[in-house]
């Protein structure tokens, strides 16, 4: 069982029907070894008693800026300082966006503005709201300025409907801050994955896609997460749910990778090109479906971005990672492609004749710069993406430039 002994936790409850799984989490929490004070929205009392967390976390429930014992020494300011992690779950649409415009109109979000320490938000809400473009758009200028987004679950909700949407269980959240509060050689670094197909429109209901699961862009995020890293994670489509601690970008078409993946890069430490991207698209999409007329039917196709290039210049620094997916001759092309887009670490796998797609195992063979190459055995994409995910970190840390020794001052 993992452990957390004697680290801090303020844990902030909002007014979700989610509110009752807190509970189970304070539990959760307290018996790995971590002090839990627990901090609640007006709305959240009306699903869960105070009674219910002070009995659970041993601790006075704290739920006032006007609370006079508490604020007669500025008491706000001291709570603010005293956790290791403020972790708010459930993470209600309101409170992401009252976070995410920096609002401080109660204690939780006051003690989050007044506070240094790392940020996590379990989001909880119907489908719908989660899918809105604008809690979407609050939840990327978090995770922007740093706060981990873990979750959300997807499945049945309180409301009745099905999808993603609800809080993540107590036992997954508690992984994922000891995750948060180890001392993984990623902490503090932020990495870029994308993974998945892209879709290419033809017509209304057809498109040009390919045979990628996404599986191995996924577990290869989900690796990073483990190592300590903030990740965002570019998607193409997939069934795939997303992996704890990282913040997905849903997209469909290359043009919109390129974009998702050029934002993302922009602040990132690490960029993973994992996708298979369509080299091609319709030159014309057409606005009605094709009907069925002729014998034979010519599709003009013209050439997509090559996402790793323009990330690539427009992050000359960034430390980048492609990946190829061979026929034939898999060292030899992989190489090329290694130094024509300038990227760090290239992997390269067979495909075809049942290998890599519709699977859960893989093989790898990664090559650098000087001749530098080494063989991950054939094994599942889990294993193998913790693998790569290791040899990314060690080649990361070889290539990082000291700090610069500071010239000698000169004389007049």
């Amino acid at each position: 069982m993992p452990t957390l002994p004697g680290r801090r936790i303020l844990l902030g409850v909002t007014g979700g029907i989610a509110a009752y799984k807190a509970a189970d989490l304070t539990r959760r929490l307290i018996e790995i070894g971590a002090e839990v004070q627990v901090v609640m929205s007006e709305g959240a009392k009306r699903f869960v008693g105070v009674a219910t967390f002070q009995a659970l976390s041993g601790r006075p429930v704290r739920d006032s800026l006007w609370d006079a014992q508490a604020e007669g020494h500025m008491g706000h300011i001291e709570l603010a300082r005293w956790p290791d992690l403020i972790l708010i779950a459930p993470a209600t649409a309101d409170v992401i966006a009252r976070l995410a415009h920096g609002r401080a109109d109660d204690l939780l979000t006051t003690l989050v503005l007044a506070s240094d320490k790392p940020v996590a938000i379990a989001p909880a809400m119907n489908r719908l709201m989660w899918a809105k473009a604008v809690t979407q758009d609050n939840v990327a200028k978090l995770v922007a300025r740093g706060v981990h987004v873990l979750g959300p679950g997807a499945g049945f909700q309180a409301c009745g409907e099905v999808g993603e949407g609800r809080m993540r269980e107590p036992l997954e959240i508690r992984d994922d801050v000891v995750r948060l509060l180890a001392a993984g050689p990623m902490r503090g670094r932020h990495a870029v994955v994308t993974a998945g197909p892209t879709r290419e429109p033809i017509d209304p209901v057809r498109f040009i896609t390919n045979r990628s699961s996404g599986k191995q862009g996924y577990a290869l995020a989900s690796a990073l997460a483990q190592l300590g890293a903030r990740v965002t994670l570019v998607s193409g489509p997939t069934n795939l749910a997303v992996p704890a601690g990282v913040m997905r970008v849903d997209v469909e078409t290359a043009q919109q990778m390129c974009d998702a993946a050029l934002k993302a890069a922009a602040d990132a430490d690490v960029f993973v090109g994992a996708a298979a991207v369509a080299d091609y698209r319709a030159a014309e999409v057409a606005r009605e479906k094709i009907k069925k007329k002729a014998d034979r039917l010519s599709l003009d196709l013209t050439r997509n971005d090559d996402i790793l290039v323009r990330v690539r210049g427009a992050r000359p620094d960034l430390f980048m990672v492609g990946f190829a997916a061979e026929t034939e001759k898999l060292e030899q092309h992989a190489r090329e492609k290694l130094e024509k887009k300038k990227l760090d670490l290239i992997a390269a796998n067979w495909v075809g004749g049942g290998r890599a797609f519709d699977r859960d195992d893989n093989q790898l063979n990664v090559f650098w710069s000087a001749g530098g190459v080494r063989e991950l055995a054939h094994a599942g994409k889990e294993q193998l993406a913790r693998e790569l995910a290791a040899l990314i970190v060690e080649r990361f840390q070889a290539r990082a430039v000291p700090a610069k020794a500071k010239s000698p001052q000169k004389t007049k």
